[in-house]
C-alpha cells in the first residue's frame, strides 16, 4: 500500500480552506441538515444554546471524519480522478497533519456534545466517527462491494444523534430515519460508481459494478430503491409526520422509482452512464427536500397550522 497517507513532510502551504476541505464541507451539509431534523422533530424540545451547540458539535464530528478518511484514503485519492486534488494528494496538507486535526476535531466534539446535552448523544456520535473512520474507510471500502451497503450506517446517524440529544434516547422514531437514510446510500453510490467506474478500478476499490457488473449493480440500485421508498413512508406509519411529508414522499420516491427504473433498462454503453449521472443528480436532492419536508410538516402540526 502506498505510504503517501503517514508522510509528514509534503510540498506547498496549507491555507484554511485546505483544512476546510479536509471537513467534506458538501458532505457535512446533508449530516447537519439531518441531524437538525432530528433535532427538531424530537419531542420535548431542547434549549436553543443547547441545540446550537448541539448541531455545530455533529457537524465537527462529520468533519473529523472526513479528515481521518482523506488521511487514510490518500494514496487512493491521488489516483481516483474527482479526488486528485483534495488537500493531501495536492500536497498542501501532510498526512500527520490531517490525522492530528482529524483526531483532536473527534475528541473535542463527543466531548462537548456528551457535557452539553447527554451521554446517549456522545456516544452515538463517537461510534458514528469510529464507523466511517475505522468500520468503512479502514475496513470495508477496500476489501467487499457490500462496502457503501454497511457503511453507509455512519451516514444514517446524525438525525438519531440529534434526536439523542434532545430525548437522551434511541426510539423507533429515530431508527426510522436512520433507516431511510441507510437505504438511500447504495442507490446514491452505486449510480456514482456506474459512471465512475474505471476510477474506482484503477483505485482498486470492489465498488459492486467492478466485481459484479453494471447489469447486477443496475439490479440492486431498483431493489434498494424501492426498499428506500417504502421506508420513506415511516414517519407517517409512525404518526410523526402528517400531509405535508407524505405527499412530498410519494412524490419524491415515485421519482426515484422512475430514474432508478429508467436506469435498470437502459444498456451498457454511454447511456447507461448518462442514466446513472441523472439518477445520482436526483439523489443529491432527494434527501434534503425529504428531510426538508418532515421539517415543515413537524412545525405546521406543532403550531396548530395543521390539525
Amino acid at each position: 500500500m502506498d505510504d503517501t497517507r503517514h508522510l509528514s513532510g509534503m510540498t506547498g502551504e496549507a491555507r484554511v480552506e485546505d483544512y476546510l476541505a479536509l471537513l467534506k464541507p458538501n458532505v457535512m451539509q446533508l449530516v447537519v441538515f439531518t441531524a437538525i431534523v432530528g433535532l427538531v422533530v424530537a419531542p420535548g424540545g431542547i434549549n436553543p444554546l443547547l441545540g446550537v451547540i448541539a448541531v455545530v458539535c455533529i457537524a465537527i464530528g462529520a468533519g473529523a471524519s472526513g479528515a481521518l478518511n482523506m488521511w487514510y484514503d490518500a494514496d487512493i485519492d491521488a489516483i481516483m480522478s474527482r479526488t486528485v486534488n483534495r488537500p493531501i494528494p495536492a500536497g498542501r496538507i501532510s498526512g500527520g497533519e490531517a490525522l492530528i486535526f482529524g483526531v483532536v476535531l473527534s475528541v473535542f466534539s463527543v466531548a462537548l456534545l456528551g457535557l452539553a446535552t447527554n451521554w446517549v448523544a456522545g456516544g452515538l456520535l463517537a461510534f458514528t466517527i469510529f464507523f466511517y473512520a475505522v468500520v468503512y474507510t479502514m475496513w470495508l471500502k477496500r476489501s467487499t462491494p457490500q462496502n457503501i451497503v454497511i457503511g453507509g450506517a455512519a451516514g444514517a446517524f446524525p438525525p438519531m444523534v440529534g434526536w439523542a440529544a434532545v430525548t437522551g434516547t434511541i426510539s423507533v422514531e429515530s431508527i426510522a430515519l436512520f433507516m431511510i437514510i441507510f437505504l438511500w446510500t447504495p442507490p446514491h453510490f452505486w449510480a456514482l460508481a456506474l459512471y465512475k467506474q474505471s476510477d474506482y478500478g484503477a483505485a482498486g476499490i470492489p465498488m459492486l459494478p467492478n466485481v459484479k457488473g453494471a447489469a447486477h449493480t443496475k439490479v440492486q440500485i431498483f431493489i434498494y430503491t424501492i426498499l428506500l421508498a417504502l421506508s420513506a413512508m415511516l414517519p407517517t406509519l409512525l404518526g410523526f409526520a402528517g400531509v405535508v411529508y407524505t405527499a412530498v414522499a410519494v412524490a419524491t420516491g415515485a421519482a426515484f422509482l422512475f430514474f432508478a427504473w429508467r436506469l435498470l433498462r437502459t444498456g451498457e454503453d454511454v447511456a447507461m452512464r448518462k442514466s446513472a449521472r441523472a439518477l445520482f443528480n436526483y439523489s443529491l436532492g432527494y434527501l434534503f427536500v425529504l428531510f426538508f419536508a418532515l421539517l415543515v410538516d413537524n412545525l405546521l402540526l406543532r403550531f396548530g397550522v395543521l390539525a
